[in-house]
């Protein structure tokens, strides 16, 4: 069977690819990703909740390549901020914000506490969909704090100052392997297609 990934981010692709299973029950899965169907737009992120946007942004893309198809709403939450960014992790800094700005104000929203007054968590919501309107959705949290400065080469976002509740790394210094057996992310997708394909 086809699935499509409904992303264009190349590092979460990537993430996902090492993530979701490419076959079960003896059936071989195959990814799509957005790069294959050049005409889709993605919709615009108006949902109040990850999961609503996961929801909006399966069913597109699944409509659209009259497919199933997979998508997912991830925020960073921290506790000392009220839970923001939240909902709005991506464009923190500004509807059209890069990473970097969105890290350097998160930066200077904590700037004065100490580590452990920087609690945090990471949350995803995975969604699949397909075309007739169904869906399944699945949560995946990992909890941790927010650092003082960048750490590490790996991952993206925000993970060069989300360190790992237990672990004394970020996110950026854990290798791929050591990532996704534990990120949130990897807790959110290690069972929606058996869920949603196979229940």
């Amino acid at each position: 069977m086809k699935i499509l990934i409904a992303t264009t981010n190349l590092n979460k692709v990537k993430e996902l690819k090492a993530i979701l299973p490419t076959a079960l029950k003896g059936e071989k899965i195959e990814y799509l990703t957005l790069k294959d169907f050049p005409g889709f737009t993605q919709p615009e992120e108006t949902g109040r909740t990850l999961k609503a946007n996961a929801v909006l942004k399966a069913l597109a893309a699944a409509r659209f390549a009259d497919m199933p198809a997979l998508a997912d709403d991830t925020g960073l939450e921290v506790d000392a901020l009220r839970g923001a960014p939240g909902v709005k992790s991506a464009r923190y800094a500004g509807p059209d914000c890069d990473t970097d700005e969105n890290n350097r104000k998160l930066l200077a929203a904590l700037d004065g506490l100490f580590l452990g007054q920087r609690t945090a968590k990471f949350k995803t919501v995975a969604c699949y969909a397909v075309p007739s309107g169904e869906t399944v959705t699945t949560e995946g949290v990992i909890e941790g704090f927010i650092g003082f400065g960048y750490r590490g080469e790996n991952g993206f976002g925000y993970d060069p100052l989300f360190i790992v509740k237990g672990t004394g790394k970020t996110l950026a210094e854990m290798t791929e392997e050591e990532k996704n057996k534990i990120s949130h992310r990897k807790l959110a997708f290690e069972k929606i297609i058996q869920e949603a394909v196979y229940k």
